[in-house]
């Protein structure tokens, strides 16, 4: 029993160190073969632009995630209720899947110029572009979690004179909750995508725009620096999420 905890121990070790094998490969190949620092800096590089330009990063760090985050929760609250109408009305799955479905396919780099032609340069066209881009997961997983109800358990309320209304927040509700969430995490990571190309065409501030002024004034080191704040970000709220699912859906596994 007091051997129990040497496999638990190593198992966490076992990801930091891999990733620290990696940067110092990272770091030893750049130096040995004597890559610029335009193309592909050094990893120490990066980390000395991340603290020198600590300010302006987190300052814009702060624009995408408002971005990220508001259009998250109005996506979230407008695909449930939507969701809700196409599970229980044929004609209303009917019209507005095709719909749906069709501006789902659009590219969102297409779409952001005329985003930001009609409402502007400012953080709104963003959070619309996060809306229509993380719109469609949290729809589709709500949508399936509503029609997966277990037949014999739709029967047997019936069977009990249990109204819509309880039927839909006893049951079918409970059934949607875990799909929910899967939706959730994969837009959330959609969202952050969302945010930067609406700052890749047009916008003063964000993670986005210091990357992409960054890259033409050839600061590489601080292209990377802001990438690697994304990517955190992402990671972060993902993982917020499963700790929110973690606490709500208790029933399954």
């Amino acid at each position: 029993m007091a051997r129990t905890p040497r496999p638990a121990m190593a198992d966490r070790l076992t990801t930091p160190i891999i990733y620290l094998v990696l940067l110092v490969a990272w770091e030893a190949c750049t130096r040995y073969f004597r890559v610029p620092g335009w193309v592909l800096p050094m990893p120490s590089a990066i980390a000395t632009t991340a603290w020198e330009w600590a300010p302006e990063l987190a300052s814009n760090t702060l624009v995408t995630m408002r971005e990220t985050l508001v259009g998250f929760v109005l996506a979230l609250v407008l695909s449930v209720p939507l969701a809700v109408v196409i599970a229980f009305a044929p004609v209303a799955r009917r019209i507005l899947y095709p719909i749906l479905l069709g501006l789902q396919s659009i590219p969102k780099v297409a779409l952001a110029p005329l985003v930001i032609l009609w409402l502007g340069i400012g953080e709104w066209p963003k959070v619309v572009i996060v809306v229509l881009v993380c719109f469609f997961p949290i729809l589709v997983n709500v949508v399936a979690g509503l029609e997966a109800a277990p037949r014999n358990m739709l029967d047997l309320m019936r069977s009990l004179t249990a109204t819509q209304l309880s039927i839909f927040l006893r049951l079918r509700l409970l059934v949607a909750l875990p799909p929910l969430f899967p939706g959730c995490k994969v837009a959330i990571t959609f969202a952050v995508i969302g945010s930067v190309i609406g700052e890749f065409v047009a916008a003063q501030d964000g993670l986005g725009y210091l990357i992409l002024t960054s890259t033409a004034q050839s600061q590489t080191p601080l292209a990377f620096a802001a990438l690697l704040v994304l990517t955190v970000l992402s990671v972060v709220l993902f993982y917020a999420i499963e700790a929110v699912e973690r606490r709500v859906v208790t029933w399954t596994p």
